[in-house]
């Protein structure tokens, strides 16, 4: 096979809407130069004829871009098909909606971003120059187009986003711009081959009870009909091997092919090999696998090489004295998954680069995580992405790409979720990292709780897909994994809603199955967290802003208010500062400064969702994983994101490191008692003298108790906490302390902004250090979540720790790791008080306010 790329002399223009008239010369004449893999917006931000769409109210200010329809053209030069020669025109990922020309005539027409096209074009290309067009037609018209043959159905937002397969959030969510952009997303190439090819390889693993890995490796072919008799070609042969990588032997396997097969499995074994592992678990091994098809005469006709990890996956949801659980368990072990949900990193997902995700898997394995639920509605992820998870141990949990809404089982829609679901499950095959394949994001509860009903008049919704469709394409192409049904799901529901009857269990039970916890943020105080003990908490999450210097940078200085246009722009949740200003009344001081708002919402964004994590852990292994939303931003924003749209670490990113350690104390009700659970996610015994002390903010002990303790491998255990522990005096400046070996939880008898804190509990030294700056802190009286806010010192910043509670007579220091040059001058400016005060922050520094 002869590959090559057309990512050259590309040239895009606008071929029809409402293109602004100092545009329209330029864009409906010569057009503009286009990157290939590139989309519409990123092409015009490069050649300066759009602002950048992130910032200020220029989201705003693109949406005739929506409404545009486009071409992109190059003309390459190429040879003819020969006699028996195959020429097909392969495009990875077209958005979306296009017609596809080659030398005058239309090859093909698709309406799909999450799968890729070949075209046979063996007929059209000649010797010289060839001229290849993409018209992209609006795909919000093409949307509205089909809502109104096939009637629209429910969704969460404006947009028909469910009526055409794009990625959903391309038209806006509630965290993300409304952006509908359009272009040949992916890769295109011109393959040349000659009596066959893999036109699909599926490398299925398992591990037998013996320790034995079986690498059952399933292979569709194409082949030539021009070549069938062809008597000088010798046999065809499909051969797989495995790699001689960690210390063990090359393990290689043939298996023949006849010449009118359409598929072949060549199946490898592995004897004792070793196993992959989730992070905290073990390591993970990854071998090279190398699929080759060829003949006995030495003709090559491919190959295709992957990596793949041996380990086992299930999920157990057998019936017990709580309801129903969701226990994953790897190579036989329950894991207690410590997750985030993942949305696309960049909204304009072409400028995603291999390392911007290592880094972000990165931070998400330095937050102690151990999953990662891929959210469906967004895309696919790119081969980079599961790779990154697969070498670091990082389990990903895979939507099908439906999200909040009712899908309709009609053409054009139906066929088209068949292809991208085979494709896409045969593809990500081999990575181990690949632990779940989940239906999709709330439909089964938006059907049953969102008055989709009534709305729908009995016309199709996209159950056929979740109890049908899925189910039956992983049957076929990946029985290795398990499938559920949609998130939240509750085992049961499916069944009665297909025997017609109304289902008796809710599918956002928390006693069955998986459960999105969204009445907090919504409605309710994050104290009521503890109102349940859900068997698997899939979403659940509070709102923050991001760090200062990105909101800084994407929205201008006069409009750095909760009620400016171009802030409002870049909070997407309904009644979003609302919930942010209620969410933190009960616990945290009113901030008179939207700086200090900035602060005091992302702290209580920290310590809300830590609340959540520290109960759901407490109760392991009744409650088997928590699964936050969300790890990522695809833009500058106020959202529920650890990690914003500039890369920057918010607070929560901290308090998800602490809340996710392998060992952990926290203080917890238990009935009418309270208790310290000690949990120990970490292989061996954890043993060690456990100290219990009622302190006051000075430092003075009032109460002490202390325990030997032994907590199992991978459990947790309850201590009742002794009265004297509890029996404050004054509420308001005495706090608990338990400590085992280094690890330390602090409870409080009264909400954060009731406690009688000094406004200045600490003295700073401020230090030059390799590559960085050092902040060296010393209390004075007990000095609550101290952080340094590390963009605040350089643009680059990154601080090592956040939220770290230093009591009285301690030090600590904070590390900030920057390339920027730090003057004399500067170090000097950071130990003034008028900078510490907007650098240094804590639950201390909000009652300056």
């Amino acid at each position: 096979m002869i590959s090559d790329t057309l990512h050259a002399d590309w040239t895009l223009r606008a071929t029809g809407g409402p293109v602004p008239a100092e545009l329209a010369e330029t864009l409906s004449g010569g057009g503009v130069q286009a990157q290939v893999p590139g989309t519409v917006h990123t092409d015009l931000l490069t050649a300066g004829l759009i602002p950048d769409p992130y910032l200020d109210l220029n989201e705003t200010a693109l949406e005739w871009m929506h409404h545009t329809d486009w071409r992109y053209e190059t003309t390459f030069a190429a040879v003819a098909a020969q006699p028996g020669e195959h020429l097909d025109l392969v495009f990875e990922g077209l958005d979306t909606v296009a017609t596809i020309t080659l030398n005058g005539t239309v090859v093909g027409r698709t309406a799909n971003q999450h799968r890729s096209y070949r075209f046979d074009v063996a007929a059209l290309l000649h010797d010289g120059e060839n001229h290849l067009a993409v018209d992209f037609r609006s795909a919000l018209a093409y949307a509205e187009e089909v809502s109104d043959a096939i009637v629209l159905r429910p969704r969460a937002y404006d947009h028909p986003f469910n009526m055409v397969r794009k990625m959903a959030c391309s038209f806006g969510w509630d965290w993300g711009p409304d952006l509908q952009t359009a272009g040949i997303w992916k890769p295109v190439r011109l393959e040349r081959w000659t009596t066959a090819r893999m036109a699909q390889v599926r490398p299925l693993v398992t591990v037998d009870a013996a320790g034995t890995g079986h690498v059952d490796v399933h292979v569709d072919l194409d082949q030539s009909p021009h070549t069938v008799a062809a008597d000088h070609h010798g046999d065809l042969v499909l051969t797989a091997a495995l790699d001689a990588a960690h210390g063990v032997g090359d393990h290689v396997a043939s298996v023949a092919v006849s010449r009118d097969a359409r598929t072949a499995v060549v199946h490898l074994e592995f004897p004792q090999a070793p196993l992959w592992w989730p992070a905290g678990y073990g390591e993970h091994p990854l071998f090279n696998l190398t699929v080759t098809l060829g003949t006995t005469d030495g003709d090559d006709y491919g190959m295709f090489a992957r990596r793949i990890g041996f380990r086992t996956v299930e999920v157990d949801t057998t019936p017990d004295e709580f309801g129903t659980p969701f226990t994953l368990k790897v190579n036989g072990q329950p894991i207690f998954v410590k997750g985030a949900n993942w949305i696309p990193d960049d909204h304009l997902l072409t400028r995603i680069t291999r390392k911007q995700l290592a880094r972000r898997v990165d931070q998400a394995l330095d937050a102690n995580m151990n999953l990662l639920r891929i959210w469906g509605g967004g895309i696919y992820e790119t081969e980079d992405f599961y790779d990154v998870c697969d070498e670091r141990g990082i389990m990903v949990w895979q939507d099908f790409l439906m999200a909040c809404a009712a899908y309709a089982e009609e053409e054009p829609l139906w066929s088209e979720f068949e292809a991208e679901a085979r494709e896409n499950v045969a593809r990500l095959t081999p990575h181990a990292s690949l632990v779940v394949w989940n239906g999709g994001n709330e439909n089964l509860w938006g059907f049953l709780d969102w008055k989709w009903q009534e709305e729908l008049e009995g016309r199709t919704w996209g159950f056929k897909y979740y109890t049908e469709l899925f189910p039956a394409i992983i049957a076929e192409l990946d029985p290795t994994r398990p499938y559920c049904a949609g998130s939240p799901f509750s085992p049961g529901f499916t069944d009665e809603i297909t025997a017609g009857a109304l289902p008796t269990v809710h599918p956002n039970d928390p006693n069955h199955g998986t459960h999105h916890q969204w009445e907090v943020w919504n409605r309710i105080d994050y104290t009521n967290y503890r109102n349940d003990v859900p068997r698997f908490c899939s979403e659940f999450g509070f709102q923050g802003p991001p760090a200062w210097t990105t909101l800084t940078r994407s929205i201008p200085e006069a409009a750095l208010t909760q009620e400016s246009p171009e802030f409002l722009l870049h909070q997407k949740a309904g009644d979003g500062n609302l919930k942010l200003n209620t969410g933190f009344a009960p616990h945290l001081p009113q901030p008179s400064t939207f700086e200090d708002w900035n602060w005091t919402t992302q702290l209580n964004q920290a310590h809300a969702v830590s609340y959540a994590i520290e109960h759901y852990r407490s109760y392991w292994p009744r409650t088997a994983g928590s699964i936050v939303w969300q790890l990522n931003d695809c833009w500058p924003v106020t959202s529920w994101a650890a990690i914003d749209g500039d890369e920057r670490p918010k607070p929560l990113f901290y308090a998800l490191r602490h809340a996710y350690a392998d060992r952990l104390l926290t203080v917890q009700p238990r009935g009418a008692d309270t208790a310290l659970v000690a949990v120990n996610d970490h292989a061996e015994t954890w043993e060690g003298d456990l100290v219990l002390l009622r302190i006051d903010v000075d430092g003075a002990e009032l109460a002490r108790a202390e325990a030997g303790l032994s907590i199992p491998a991978r459990s947790a255990s309850t201590l009742i906490v002794p009265d004297e522990i509890l029996e404050a005096v004054d509420p308001t400046r005495e706090l608990l302390v338990a400590q085992i070996d280094g690890v330390r939880t602090v409870h409080y008898f009264v909400e954060y902004k009731d406690l009688d804190l000094a406004v200045e509990p600490v003295s700073v030294d401020v230090q030059r250090v390799a590559g960085g700056v050092a902040f060296s802190v010393t209390a004075s009286s007990v000095a609550v979540d101290l952080s340094v806010l590390a963009d605040r010192v350089a643009p680059d910043g990154v601080v090592d720790d956040m939220l770290v509670t230093v009591l009285p007579g301690e030090s600590h220091t904070f590390t900030v790791t920057t390339d920027a040059d730090l003057t004399d001058e500067r170090l000097a400016e950071l130990a003034t008080p008028a900078v510490l005060a907007s650098v240094l922050r804590s639950v201390n520094s909000c009652l300056r306010s």
